[in-house]
């Protein structure tokens, strides 16, 4: 009985060339900028002319670049939060809400502490509460997983909507400014983080922890064991890592970054707190994450990128008449043909008829044999 041999199979790739990595992923970035030139032919406007409007809109003026940084700090602080749990193969999709409930615990000294203690001593207790948030936030899926095996992706995603549902419940109750507002007041000039250069310093806190976590996940050995753990975890119990105990180390720091990002968004860009602080950002950057495959300066890069498409969209929506949500929708396309060509580098296709058959003797190979002549070689096979 012959065994069916599937039409396509696939095949995990060796090693690539690093130009040839680079160049597929250049003709990614093109192939997305084509797409999304045929969305604004559908949507009515010149590509060219879109495209320009929006690199000019977000990086032509100085306001238009503070902007890019804002919104770029909360992506990279996030992504940067995801790395070591991802590098674990442990899926946090919790950002989300780790970032609610920093920025919640941040707003609680911010609003009823804010005249206790003078403004530096205020903003580090409000950081150092949000992380602490954070990393217990991310500790209670992370605690299950390690001892009762739980789903971390089911968990930390449900765990999101608990984090907004609380903020909600405060925005309207306890924490509610003028009655009937459901808005929580703004915060004290006391508990607003300084600027630099017209950007909050969260620029700067971010920037740092860049080069801490390319430091811990490169050089430390908490850094060894979390790859060790992502390879194989049984490898990683034989080599007597304790498995339990770096998972949830790993999840807390995760929850900590991320319960810091809360921190500078309620601080530095809302300046106050609101059920939606978070903003979607704790889901594009599991994006930013792999698009930089965990490496932290590319998601600089990236955080950036995305950034300027952001800022982009509302300047052609209001200086060419074009919806905002067109930038979704490149945004979209431009993630997909990246992540898509992520496939193509990690992965080959082998349709059939082309099966490799390293064992098979070709024409090319070798037929010498140590101390034997070729000719006696030869007159064998006759």
């Amino acid at each position: 009985m012959t065994e069916k041999v599937p039409l396509i199979r696939l095949a995990k790739r060796e090693d690539m060339a690093r130009s040839r990595i680079w160049l597929i992923r250049l003709l990614a970035f093109v192939l997305a900028l084509i797409l999304g030139g045929l969305v604004f032919v559908i949507a009515g406007a010149d590509p060219i002319t879109a495209y320009s409007t929006m690199v000019a809109g977000s990086l032509g003026k100085v306001t238009g670049i503070r902007q890019v940084v804002k919104v770029a700090v909360p992506l990279l602080g996030t992504a940067l939060a995801l790395a070591p749990c991802f590098a674990m193969r442990y899926w946090n999709i919790g950002a989300e809400g780790q970032i609610t409930m920093g920025a919640m615990m941040a707003s609680f000294f911010a609003l009823k502490m804010v005249n206790a203690m003078p403004s530096p001593v205020l903003l580090i207790v409000m950081g150092i509460s949000a992380a602490l948030m954070g990393a217990l936030w991310a500790g209670i899926p992370a605690f299950f997983k390690a001892h009762w095996g739980t789903n971390e992706t089911l968990f930390t995603l449900m765990m999101n909507y608990i984090a907004i549902g609380i903020v909600g419940w405060l925005q309207g109750g306890p924490w509610e400014g003028k009655p009937g507002s459901q808005i929580i007041p703004m915060f004290d000039e006391k508990a607003v983080l300084p600027s630099v250069f017209g950007v909050h310093i969260g620029w700067i806190i971010v920037l740092i922890l860049t080069f801490l976590m390319y430091i811990y996940m490169t050089k430390t050995k908490h850094g060894y064991e979390i790859a060790v753990l992502g390879e194989s975890e049984n490898t990683a119990r034989y080599a007597g890592m304790d498995v339990r105990r770096v998972m949830l180390r790993t999840a807390c720091l995760s929850g900590g970054i991320a319960g810091l990002v809360g921190f500078m968004i309620c601080s530095g860009a809302d300046e106050t707190l609101y059920q939606t602080v978070a903003g979607g950002v704790g889901f594009t950057a599991i994006t930013v994450t792999w698009l930089a495959q965990l490496n932290p300066f590319a998601m600089i890069a990236i955080s950036l990128l995305l950034a300027i498409l952001s800022k982009g969209a509302s300047t052609i929506q209001t200086t060419m008449g074009v919806p905002a949500s067109i930038s979704d929708i490149i945004t979209g396309i431009i993630l997909l043909c990246m992540l898509g060509c992520e496939f193509f580098i990690n992965y080959k296709m082998i349709f059939r008829g082309h099966e490799e058959h390293p064992l098979a003797p070709t024409t090319a190979q070798n037929t010498e044999v140590p101390g034997v002549s070729p000719e006696a070689v030869k007159e064998v096979k006759a």
